[in-house]
């Protein structure tokens, strides 16, 4: 994994040639949140080629820090591999107090946001039936503009970037930048919808709960709000 090694004993020396190769930390934190096939990861890490990922798999396991199930199919963290979370907490927790939000803001990725949205989504505000919530942002192109977030009834929760074919019971129309500021704690929903930033239109009671049932990034606790 390390293509240029520091020659220093310093285990600080010795780590960083394991993690801090290019998209390796990022892998890391994909799996640390719950990925473990091979398609789910390339959702988390969309701009990752094919090939790469599954060279840092790789790396990642001749490391120790994955190793594949008996089936071939699923990557799981090794205990070692799990003692990296409060690094990579860290590492999150530290970017989110220290780097300028507008920096941030420069990056944006809707199938990222979209993905990490399906995964905190809390589906308990929602009634005991199929939920579909569709989210469009107006100024993308035609593959990105529209994705659908479908929950079923016991929680299970689903993203499709293809309209599912379900009855939709709320659709949210934004700007990604928007949607984006918001779900990384740096503006709230109440001031995007009350500047119109935000429309809402469809079933009131999910509408009503939707603070809830979005949630947050987990780092958004942590943001300075923009001013």
């Amino acid at each position: 994994m390390a293509q240029g090694s520091y020659k220093q004993f310093c285990p600080v020396a010795m780590s960083a040639e394991t993690l801090c190769t290019r998209w390796t930390i990022v892998l890391v934190r994909e799996l640390i949140a719950g990925s473990t096939r091979f398609n789910d990861l390339r959702r988390g890490v969309p701009r990752m080629s094919p090939a790469l990922l599954s060279q840092r798999l790789k790396d990642l396991e001749t490391a120790g820090i994955v190793v594949r199930d008996a089936n071939g199919l699923d990557y799981r963290l090794t205990p070692a591999g799990r003692e990296l979370e409060p690094i990579v907490d860290a590492f999150g927790v530290w970017g989110q107090r220290w780097i300028d939000h507008e920096l941030s803001l420069e990056h944006l990725d809707a199938q990222l946001l979209m993905w990490d949205m399906r995964r905190n989504l809390d589906p308990t505000p929602l009634p005991p039936r199929r939920s579909v919530i569709q989210f469009r942002y107006p100024e993308l192109p035609g593959a990105q503009r529209r994705w659908w977030l479908v929950v079923t009834p016991d929680g299970a929760v689903d993203l499709c970037s293809v309209d599912p074919g379900f009855d939709v019971d709320l659709y949210v129309s934004t700007d990604l930048r928007t949607m984006t500021a918001i779900w990384m704690g740096y503006e709230t929903l109440a001031a995007a919808l009350d500047e119109e930033r935000m429309i809402v239109t469809g079933d009131a009671a999910i509408s009503a709960q939707m603070q809830r049932w979005l949630g947050l990034s987990s780092f958004a606790k942590h943001a300075r709000m923009a001013a």
